[in-house]
């Protein structure tokens, strides 16, 4: 059958779509600003139709009426990681919370949380009949592809984007054909704070490096300060407006990367227009899964990798609380564990955690002597090699507890100093030098 007869026969509403939903299924949605609003809306407008389907996602950008009071006993949302939407839900016991790598999200879905469902967004079939799952490959394409039943929204203004981005038509069993604008991530605020932080980690990166970047101030006050480098390479789960500058300035070439030279490699992109623009059919942008991208052995094959991550909490161990606070969880390990080992493993390569001194306007210490009760160990204090903040760099790679703690408590806020000091003396029984 042709893929043209394939696809008129399987094109319909969404009302129609999600009657492929049973009860007692696993729908897994697809992630960030590839999630398919248009139809996850219906489906949670006719909750009534549903009983105990569990919905798997990790962050969204939309808004997540699925999670909304009132869904329970329709929907329970089992998140990955956690967002603004999500986070409400796993207090209020609607949803829970499922701890892993990113990287290892699609062989959960293989091997071990089998998916009845999943409902993502592609764009329109080409000549030979695929589709790409344009800006959120991820593990929204893995899902899909040993999924039982998929959903895909048809979305014109979806970037066409390059690499093991396709499912053919054969492969979707009903084509919503719905048109509206890709969600898109607000550039963020850089204060002098994040610029500071954002100077001492450029401090870590030479030219040639490769680099993965994370999203927010910090990672974009990074970029602020290659602007001098010399031909930057990109591995990274996600990239944001600010890289698209740095190629368009010619800092990043991926000239000299070790591993897929020429291209920057990326899972998921969530930014502006601009960014999703600069991605449609451009061939320099290689996207694929979550499981080849942040796979830690792939990113050792980049050398001098320099994988730029934030947290919430370091302790004088040099132990990384980056998704919890205390028992509350406020997001999810997602790719740090992958890179920081990844990193681990470069030739020349190298993980800062970059971190703002203080938290809640300057009066709680983000180093503290003991992580908060309850507070998830996302990152080993065997793992951590670079400790950033507007005060400086901490180095503990190959440090003994006394020579991290002590490296630590130099980047710490001044107005915390002295109570780290005393915590050193302490435990270590000796006065603390500098």
């Amino acid at each position: 059958m042709e893929w043209e007869k394939i696809y008129q026969d399987r094109s319909m509403s969404a009302r129609e779509a999600i009657r492929l939903i049973q009860n007692g299924d696993r729908v897994v949605i697809g992630h960030a600003a590839g999630v398919p609003l248009a139809i996850t809306d219906v489906m949670a407008e006719h909750k009534e139709d549903y009983r105990d389907v569990e919905i798997m996602q990790m962050v969204s950008m939309g808004n997540a009426k699925f999670a909304e009071p009132g869904t329970e006993g329709h929907f329970h949302l089992n998140s990955m990681f956690l967002g603004a939407h999500s986070r409400q839900a796993v207090k209020e016991g609607r949803g829970d919370f499922t701890p892993c790598c990113f990287s290892e999200i699609p062989g959960l879905f293989r091997d071990y949380l089998p998916v009845d469902v999943a409902i993502i967004i592609v764009t329109p079939p080409d000549k030979d009949g695929y589709c790409s799952c344009g800006i959120s490959v991820d593990y929204t394409l893995p899902a899909a592809r040993c999924a039982k039943r998929v959903i895909a929204q048809v979305n014109p203004r979806m970037p066409r984007t390059h690499g093991d981005t396709f499912l053919h038509v054969s492969e979707i069993d009903a084509f919503v054909e719905i048109e509206e604008p890709i969600l898109e991530l607000a550039i963020p605020k850089i204060g002098e704070v994040e610029r500071a932080i954002g100077e001492n980690c450029a401090k870590l990166v030479h030219d040639g490096d490769t680099l993965q970047l994370g999203i927010g101030g910090i990672p974009d006050a990074v970029l602020l300060f290659l602007k001098g480098k010399k031909d930057l390479g990109i591995h990274s789960e996600m990239i944001s407006d600010g890289v698209v500058e740095l190629i368009e300035a010619g800092v990043i070439t991926n000239k000299r990367k070790t591993l897929h030279p020429g291209k920057t490699v990326v899972t998921f992109l969530m930014g502006t227009k601009r960014l999703y623009d600069y991605a449609d059919d451009n061939p320099s942008i290689y996207m694929c899964g979550v499981d080849y991208v942040n796979d830690p052995f792939v990113i050792a094959g980049n050398d001098n990798l320099i994988s730029i991550n934030s947290c919430i909490q370091v302790d004088l161990q040099g132990q990384v609380a980056a998704e919890s606070a205390g028992l509350s969880q406020i997001s999810g390990i997602g790719g740090q564990t992958d890179f920081v080992r990844g990193a681990r493993r470069s030739k020349g390569g190298k993980s800062i955690m970059a971190i703002a001194s203080t938290a809640k306007k300057g009066t709680v210490s983000k180093i503290v002597p003991f992580l908060d009760e309850g507070a998830a160990v996302s990152t080993s204090r065997t793992d951590v090699d670079y400790v950033v903040t507007e005060f400086g760099i901490a180095a503990l790679r190959g440090k003994s507890l006394k020579q991290r703690a002590a490296a630590l408590i130099r980047i710490a806020h001044p107005d915390f100093r002295k109570g780290l000091r005393e915590e050193y003396e302490k435990r270590f029984h000796c006065k603390f030098e500098g």
